[in-house]
């Protein structure tokens, strides 16, 4: 895993990025629990530390995670659709690369044996993982998460900018983050 970490890490395939690449990344064969995002932002970037904005504090919360066992590699993989910070677009962060995943998923998908739980954050990572299963839009999706429960969650992205979705779709807070919740604390203990 660390030689395939360091590959990642020295990726160069994409030049053109706007802050150039710096490919973010966390896993270890131990983990019990991947979360698949879509792409670092420049707070992330800056800091190389994944979910390192306010969407990873309210990712934690969701899960009921504290700060040292999200960043504990042994126990949370996280890695992003797109590995660096795909630039600016017109209504936020562009698409993740989609040279990213093609590239390296499989691979490190390979090194994490002991995986109980998937965290598919958002359109992009639901649409590689889950295929022609996914439902119209990701409210669809994610309001029949059981359809892929119990290895894959579906979840919309945590972002700040999400706070009318989750205002206008109450059910997510009642009726999913209690099971995400429990299947999290179930594959960490």
């Amino acid at each position: 895993m660390e030689n395939l970490l360091k590959s990642i890490r020295s990726c160069n395939i994409c030049l053109d990025l706007p802050l150039g690449p710096n490919p973010i990344v966390s896993a270890h064969p131990k983990a019990k629990v991947l979360i698949i995002g879509q792409a670092p932002g420049t707070k992330v970037h800056k800091t190389s530390i994944p979910w390192d904005d306010p969407s990873g504090k309210q990712l934690r919360k969701w899960l009921s995670c504290d700060h040292e066992t999200f960043y504990n590699p042994k126990i949370i993989s996280l890695i992003p659709m797109g590995f660096c910070y795909p630039g600016k677009g017109k209504s936020g962060d562009l698409p993740p690369r989609s040279v990213c995943a093609p590239q390296w998923h499989e691979q490190i998908l390979e090194k994490l044996p002991d995986l109980e739980l998937v965290i598919l954050i958002g359109t992009y990572a639901q649409k590689y993982y889950l295929k022609d299963n996914t439902y119209k839009n990701l409210t669809e999706t994610v309001r029949n998460y059981n359809k892929y429960f119990p290895k894959f969650m579906p979840l919309p992205h945590p972002s700040p900018r999400n706070r009318f979705w989750l205002h206008k779709n109450p059910w997510f807070e009642a009726q999913v983050l209690p099971v995400l919740k429990s299947a999290f604390a179930k594959a960490i203990s």
